[in-house]
């Protein structure tokens, strides 16, 4: 029998979990990959500064993230169509999630209805949309709030899909019977104004998703988001686009006065989740790893995959001299004198 000790054990071990057209789907990036690559590898490029002779005997993962207390920084992405991993579906990941003291990102291109997910309890609980016409868009997001959602999050770098070319080699579709009503990518591309409108439209937090600027970032802060989330879309839209990482030092700058900047892109270590948090960031997303998570062993497999993570952090933590999250600061991050 396989041990799985790390996320890419799982990446491994979810393969034949997969069939190959919903594998090209989840587990690819944009055209050439080079963003994807870059997700990952400008992680390894960033050297820690461990410090020595701090008292590490208890090391703190808690967070508290738009009022809400938090076990640990690492919450799951939306990710669309769970049922792809795994028949429980999104209602597998948030069970997986609660069991693991994470929270969850529920995508509106769900397979199953929000408040079947919502009922798991997993908390805290946001949910994601593209934006659509204005009257759908509200009678949406009017859903999602009374089901239970905490926090809205609109996605907004995506006007026009990607070259997803692994994807449209294997011709994937997506499952039928998504239960809300999706939008192709440039049907309504999002602009400032709407995203205005959207803050003025509920009365819970706003998550703006997709900032890989310090201007964007700025501009949302001015047109109402309490957060963004620091993304290029999973390396999926725009190919040479930066690393996510490397875009979060000057955002995270920017908008030092946000109560949240938050990352997403390439996260597979506690390592990682450190260096993203000593860069700025309040807390980190998962994609692809859970849903690896979830196709491998459902509920269990999120499970599994959050608490690896979080067991990195810690050890990564205490071997840094950090005993808690509000000590995690830039001078974790090793510079060349000569720099």
């Amino acid at each position: 029998m396989t041990v799985l000790v790390t996320l890419d054990d799982y990446e491994r071990a979810a393969r034949d979990k997969f069939e190959p057209a919903a594998w090209e789907y989840v587990n690819g990036g944009a055209a050439d990959e080079h963003t994807l690559r870059w997700n990952r590898e400008s992680f390894s490029r960033i050297r820690l500064s461990p410090r020595m002779c701090r008292d590490v005997s208890a090391v703190d993962t808690s967070v508290s993230v738009l009022g809400q207390r938090l076990r640990h920084p690492i919450l799951l992405a939306p990710v669309a169509a769970h049922n792809l991993a795994h028949p429980d579906a999104e209602s597998g990941a948030a069970r997986g999630a609660k069991a693991a003291g994470a929270g969850m990102v529920l995508s509106s291109y769900t397979s199953q209805r929000i408040e079947t997910v919502a009922a798991t309890g997993v908390s805290p609980l946001w949910f994601q949309f593209y934006m659509q016409e204005r009257a759908a868009t509200a009678d949406l997001l009017a859903d999602a709030v009374r089901a239970g959602c905490s926090a809205i999050v609109v996605t907004i770098d995506t006007p026009t899909g990607g070259a997803r070319d692994r994807m449209a080699r294997a011709g994937f579709d997506f499952p039928p019977g998504l239960p809300y009503r999706t939008v192709e990518p440039g049907d309504n591309p999002i602009t400032w104004k709407d995203v205005e409108w959207i803050r003025a439209s509920i009365k819970v937090p706003l998550i703006v998703k997709g900032i890989l600027h310090p201007d964007d970032a700025r501009l949302a802060a001015q047109h109402g988001a309490d957060a963004i989330i620091v993304s290029n879309h999973g390396a999926r839209n725009l190919d040479t686009a930066p690393a996510a990482i490397d875009a979060l030092p000057r955002i995270a700058e920017e908008v030092s006065g946000l109560p949240a900047v938050l990352f997403d892109g390439g996260v597979r270590r506690g390592t990682d989740v450190l260096k993203a948090m000593a860069f700025g960031a309040k807390a980190v997303l998962i994609g692809r790893p859970y849903v690896y998570g979830l196709a491998v062993g459902g509920a269990a497999g999120v499970t599994n995959v959050v608490q690896i993570l979080t067991r990195e952090l810690e050890q990564a933590m205490a071997l840094c001299g950090v005993n808690r999250v509000d000590a995690i600061t830039p001078e974790l991050i090793w510079r060349d004198a000569s720099a």
